[in-house]
């Protein structure tokens, strides 16, 4: 058996849904990676990094082009907001990394970035129907996973909104493509979520913040 053959296999069925083992492998390290980002761990991007890699195996295994397409987002954004945090706590002189919210001009970056993403890739689904069987969902969740993950490297508090508003259209298709553990541990996520934009918007209004900016 390969390497990929394992990954792809059962690992166990519970309530009537079957586990395997890169659903359940990729998103427990992905659980791990967004909770050294409340911390702003630099450790957040290396694990980002192998979650993204294991679960391109889960999702090729059900046919889903888009999540495929946005795990091979998070391998590329990780190793580029590995080098923005590691050189900003290196300007820091405490070794810390600050966090600020986007200004207006930097919103509307994202939200036409999101928009156009969106468009352009569900777009390419619809002609090729062959690559998603949920062309715009899947086009809205590669979209909106650049977008957090861009953020996240810029050090915006942003991140945090534009991972719950992926988690809402993720949970459901997860569930409904038959990777039930990714539907579950999104639950998850989404309080881990709302606690780290708690954690990271209280930074924010710290009169005399320490550290530098990605």
């Amino acid at each position: 058996m390969s390497a990929l053959d394992w990954l792809n296999s059962e690992a166990f069925t519970a309530f009537g849904q079957h586990i395997i083992w890169s659903d359940m492998l990729g998103n427990t390290i992905g659980l791990f990676a967004l909770a050294l980002g409340w911390l702003r761990s630099v450790w957040t991007w290396p694990a980002q990094l192998l979650s993204g890699l294991v679960l391109i195996a889960a999702n090729v295994s059900v046919q889903q082009a888009g999540s495929v397409g946005k795990q091979l987002i998070v391998v590329a954004v990780a190793v580029w907001g590995w080098q923005q945090w590691t050189r900003g706590r290196r300007q820091a002189q405490d070794g810390s990394l600050a966090v600020r919210f986007a200004t207006w001009r930097e919103r509307g970056y994202l939200l036409g970035a999101a928009a156009l993403g969106t468009l352009a890739v569900g777009g390419l689904f619809t002609v090729f129907p062959s690559l998603s069987w949920s062309p715009w969902a899947d086009a809205y969740i590669f979209a909106g996973t650049l977008v957090a993950m861009v953020a996240q490297a810029r050090g915006m508090v942003e991140f945090w909104f534009a991972w719950l508003l992926v988690d809402l259209v993720g949970v459901p298709l997860n569930f409904h493509s038959g990777l039930a553990f990714s539907g579950l541990i999104y639950i998850v996520y989404g309080a881990l979520v709302l606690w780290g934009m708690r954690d990271w918007w209280l930074r924010t209004r710290t009169p005399a913040l320490e550290g530098a900016t990605a």
